[in-house]
């Protein structure tokens, strides 16, 4: 699906997405992916969502979000709390969704000028 802004903006949009990937300003990503409106896209090291562990989550909690988006692959699972009990702890919020909800969603956020991480899973 593709997605598109409704200005111009400096900040990281997704602007599609599908199988396997996630496109932002128009270039593909392929695996997991952390995602904040400044700074670029990297990889995310977690190895899937069955294998999640807490120490993944330190990624996101070095980038010091206001807010993270989980986007849990083709349909939305939720982590056990005791892998994000950090970002809580920290006063950090955790919003889990479908990856492709949580592209959407990102957008929205960004745009309102929130400190919003996405941390994308995908599947194969």
């Amino acid at each position: 699906m593709k997605l598109h802004a409704d200005a111009p903006t400096s900040l990281n949009t997704v602007t599609g997405y599908g199988p396997g990937f996630i496109e932002v300003n128009k270039a593909r990503h392929h695996g997991h992916l952390l995602l904040v409106p400044d700074a670029p896209a990297q990889p995310w090291q977690a190895a899937a969502f069955d294998r999640l562990r807490a120490e993944d989550f330190d990624a996101v909690l070095a980038l010091r979000p206001e807010i993270v988006l989980l986007g849990t692959g083709r349909r939305q699972r939720f982590p056990h709390p005791r892998l994000t009990c950090r970002l809580a702890a920290a006063g950090i919020g955790v919003e889990v969704m479908d990856t492709p909800a949580a592209c959407r969603t990102y957008n929205i956020l960004m745009s309102e000028g929130r400190r919003v991480l996405a941390a994308f899973l995908q599947e194969e």
